[in-house]
């Protein structure tokens, strides 16, 4: 009987099932072949729904989707170039910078490389950066902000992994500034050996720039004060970052209308409904595997044959980089994270670095070839084959690696801001 279920629950998976389905179907399974009553997975879905952390990731959401379809990621880039487009390999520092802010008020790479992509692009061409350059710098770049505040991914660890959201928020702050600094450093170092130009500094147009993106430089401001003014919870942040994206976007800038609402709105609802299924279903079949040792059993196996906390944490980032790969970074946290978490512990490895070793690795997955999502999204949006996308970003991928290595083995960049 066991067998036959577990053929089925292959064939459903190879079948293209959604994923929710699958793991919903594995664990009602599990609970009916050792008799526990099948509503433990609908009352883990309910207590998910009421646990207030959900309610900030709906708000910030929301937000994301009104800002992607309001005209800040133009206003941005616009802002970007004026400041750094008058030095060699300034426009590459504006791609950098323009995907990871937006990507960390969005929560998602693919919304970030088809948002921005289609404008960055031609820029980078006319500017003289070669082809491969700057589509393996915007196919890498779409995954940078995921570790600045206020990342939806972050929020999902917090959840599950049970720790305190701001302080992962101060734990991501330094190595995600790391990985920007790296990748500026190589995009001017190509641009000074190359023959791209740069842009006259002009004083009105950084002016005119300015006054123009002045709301969105001022939301990170609001994010921040609100989460570490100690005045208000995080959930509460939200509804005031999206009240404030509300009042930017259809009163002062009018980019976005009234009409757009509810297919903004429905958006929101699917995303953070599935992660909602997901994370029940997830968690309940975690809750199985909980009540059958599993995550012990597995943590002595390992010990047993891996005493170096040094080589455990370069088979979690191999491990890791492979899930980024097959997985979307909802997926992959709500499922992996329950097992990866007790077995840290067992390495006593602190769950704020952690939960960016996780992050950051989900990130570099995204962009990991053959099969990570951000090839397939940027050979859509850029109508490029995914052999050269990713033969294109193996550069920006190498440096991402090497800084990955160096935010797992020194944990006080995750945790200097936080002690």
């Amino acid at each position: 009987m066991k067998l036959l279920f577990t053929l089925l629950l292959v064939l459903v998976a190879l079948s293209g099932a959604p994923l929710f389905v699958v793991i919903s179907a594995a664990a009602l399974v599990c609970f009916y072949l050792m008799g526990v009553d099948l509503s433990i997975v609908i009352i883990e879905m309910y207590r998910l729904a009421a646990n207030p952390l959900l309610i900030a990731l709906l708000f910030f959401a929301f937000a994301g989707y009104v800002l992607a379809e309001s005209g800040a990621g133009k206003r941005l880039v616009r802002l970007s170039v004026a400041i750094f487009g008058c030095i060699k390999g300034g426009l590459a520092v504006v791609a950098l910078l323009s995907c990871a802010f937006f990507t960390a008020l969005t929560g998602a790479s693919g919304i970030t490389i088809v948002a921005l992509g289609g404008l960055l692009l031609p820029a980078l061409l006319e500017e003289r950066y070669s082809e491969d350059f700057s589509l393996g710098l915007l196919t890498s770049s779409g995954s940078l902000g995921l570790l600045f505040p206020p990342s939806l991914p972050m929020i999902i660890y917090g959840v599950v992994a049970g720790v305190s959201i701001p302080k992962l928020f101060l734990a991501g702050l330094i190595p995600g500034i790391f990985l920007l600094v790296l990748l500026i450093g190589y995009s001017i170092y190509k641009g000074v050996r190359g023959e791209c130009r740069i842009i006259t500094f002009d004083r009105h147009e950084l002016f005119q720039t300015s006054r123009e993106t002045i709301w969105e430089i001022l939301l990170p401001v609001v994010v921040f004060g609100g989460i570490y003014s100690g005045f208000l919870a995080v959930r509460e942040v939200a509804v005031v970052t999206l009240a404030y994206v509300l009042l930017v976007a259809l009163v002062i800038n009018r980019d976005v209308k009234l009409s757009q609402m509810p297919t903004i709105i429905g958006k929101t609802v699917v995303m953070v409904g599935g992660i909602i299924i997901i994370l029940g279903a997830a968690l309940a079949f975690n809750s199985f595997l909980i009540d059958q040792q599993v995550p012990s059993r597995v943590l002595i196996w390992i010990q047993s044959h891996v005493q170096s906390k040094f080589l455990f944490l370069i088979i979690l980032n191999i491990f890791l980089l492979l899930v980024g790969c097959v997985l979307d970074i909802y997926s992959a946290l709500v499922i992996v994270a329950p097992l990866i978490v007790p077995i840290a512990q067992g390495y006593d490895i602190n769950l704020l670095h952690l939960g960016v070793v996780f992050l950051t690795n989900l990130q570099i997955g995204y962009t990991t070839p053959p099969i990570g999502m951000n090839l397939f999204i940027a050979s859509l949006r850029f109508e490029q084959s995914i052999i050269r996308l990713g033969v294109a970003s193996l550069p920006f991928l190498l440096i991402l690696l090497v800084a990955l290595l160096v935010i797992t083995y020194v944990p006080a960049l995750s945790l200097l801001l936080v002690r």
